[in-house]
């Protein structure tokens, strides 16, 4: 399974940024999708997470309101809309995928994960 993060950038604070999140390796139809960030200096924190299976989706809570996720599993491709981006977001972004079919009340639990793409950095600028 790989996994690819791309769309990453340097913007304004206000501004918004779709990242998107390449797959392939297997069909993800029953597994979840989730993207995770490090700021700098940090730990890695969850962001949001999209269960194909259902199409549930789960946001942190200095996302929810700000961020979208979405996805088609058929073209193994998801996004991660960001918008009214502000200095705390800046960090890599990392989206994950796991070889398990979480519930919904473990999508944001980092250590279930065992997909990693290498991550792409976001930089806000104040």
């Amino acid at each position: 399974v790989q996994l690819q993060a791309s769309g990453g950038g340097l913007v304004q604070a206000g501004d918004s940024l779709r990242l998107s999140c390449a797959a392939s390796g297997r069909t993800f139809r029953d597994y979840p999708i989730a993207w995770f960030r490090q700021p700098p200096g940090k730990e890695r924190e969850f962001v949001a997470g999209f269960r194909n299976g259902n199409g549930s989706k789960r946001f942190s809570d200095f996302a929810r309101g700000r961020f979208t996720i979405s996805g088609d599993h058929t073209k193994n491709t998801w996004h991660l809309q960001m918008n009214n981006l502000n200095r705390e977001d800046t960090a890599v972004y990392y989206c994950a995928t796991s070889s398990l079919r979480l519930p919904f009340g473990l999508i944001a639990d980092e250590t279930r994960y065992d997909y990693w793409g290498p991550g792409t950095l976001v930089t806000v600028s104040s």
